[in-house]
């Protein structure tokens, strides 16, 4: 018998504390053993570290769990092993020597074969020196692989899983390359999808690639046993672009600090003054909100939406920002009641768990 998702906050909180973030932390901890026998120090130290910098990432994934019913432990399976590539290799391109797009290129290659049953596993790192793994992220790949291969209807899923793949490994190729090369290549990325999206800026198109929540969420109903083709559609209309550029874009606003004492690219310094941002954020937010609404368990969806707002503003990085209360006070207005729910809610967490809980 499927699980109906939550419908109101105190029983996502519960149910993701209850839940969820046990289940996350059970598969991760398997992945960090996994981390910990890799015989190349270089690469043993990135997969250890993306995981202990990052476990947030897979705890608010995981939260799409509770839409995939009695499938919930495939879906957290899933999200957990796709998430943790993906935050290795931003450590292998972030933190690595090279800047070499094919290398780049290559190393997402991993995640399109995530995506992808019955793809043949492929040497990633054959672009740089560092390669012996002991088969980590073979496993991972196999791992994503194995949950959607026993999916029946994985192929109404595939073409948008592919999509939203495609557009998150273009962005890091482009990212990652040598400074000088970054924003031009951004911006010729950007003047191939204009047409389809006239209304955005290209850092906002970049932002909006950079999310894995589409993804997750048309898994999790793929599992669920509730998708037809009609909603993997809508799925990929109601997370594409506003709600995972508005992921994005919260996750670099509550970094600028940080990117700019270090040098780090970041979205957000590229809108011209502080209004022109708020405005900004304001314009995502309520189209996250009107597509979102075309969905099932619509109240799961838009506490999501709102929970993104509440638990990025709620970050200890925040108070560090110029005009970052006045910033935080407009977004929440807008952003409805349980975003301020989960302000608070996540203020609390991080009094009781020290460290980032998004």
């Amino acid at each position: 018998m499927s699980v109906q998702a939550p419908r109101n906050a105190v029983h996502l909180m519960y149910r993701v504390y209850r839940e969820v973030f046990p289940s996350v932390h059970t598969e991760l901890n398997q992945w960090i053993e996994r981390a910990k026998a890799i015989p190349n120090d270089e690469l043993r130290s990135q997969a250890l570290m993306s995981i202990e910098e990052k476990t947030f990432h897979c705890e608010g994934g995981g939260i799409y769990s509770l839409l995939a019913g009695n499938r919930q432990s495939e879906a957290v399976r899933f999200i957990v092993a796709y998430q943790t590539i993906s935050d290795y290799l931003d450590n292998l391109c972030d933190r690595s020597t090279s800047m070499d797009p094919e290398d780049f290129r290559m190393l997402h290659e991993s995640m399109t074969d995530a995506l992808t049953p019955g793809n043949e596993l492929k040497n990633y790192y054959a672009y740089r020196e560092d390669q012996d793994d002991g088969g980590y992220l073979h496993a991972l790949v196999r791992t994503c692989q194995s949950v959607l291969g026993s999916a029946e209807a994985y192929s109404l899923v595939k073409p948008h899983t592919l999509k939203l793949g495609s557009l998150y490994n273009d962005l890091q190729v482009h990212k990652h390359v040598m400074e000088e090369e970054r924003i031009p290549r951004l911006k010729k990325w950007f003047e191939d999808h204009q047409d389809q999206w006239p209304n955005l800026q290209w850092y906002e198109f970049s932002a909006c690639t950079g999310s894995t929540l589409g993804i997750f969420c048309l898994v999790s109903y793929l599992l669920s046993g509730r998708l037809d083709e009609s909603l993997a559609k809508q799925i990929e209309k109601s997370y594409f672009p506003f709600m995972q550029g508005l992921h994005i874009l919260l996750d670099y606003y509550i970094d600028q600090q940080e990117d700019e004492e270090e040098g780090d690219l970041n979205f957000c310094s590229y809108y011209t003054h502080q209004q022109e941002m708020k405005d900004r954020f304001s314009y995502f937010v309520q189209h996250t909100d009107e597509e979102i609404r075309k969905l099932p368990d619509v109240s799961f969806h838009q506490m999501i939406h709102e929970g993104l707002v509440g638990m990025y503003l709620a970050d200890q990085k925040v108070g560090r920002l110029a005009d970052g209360r006045n910033f935080v006070k407009g977004l929440l207005r807008i952003s409805g009641r349980k975003a301020s729910f989960f302000y608070f809610n996540t203020k609390m967490y991080h009094k009781l768990k020290p460290g980032r809980s998004l």
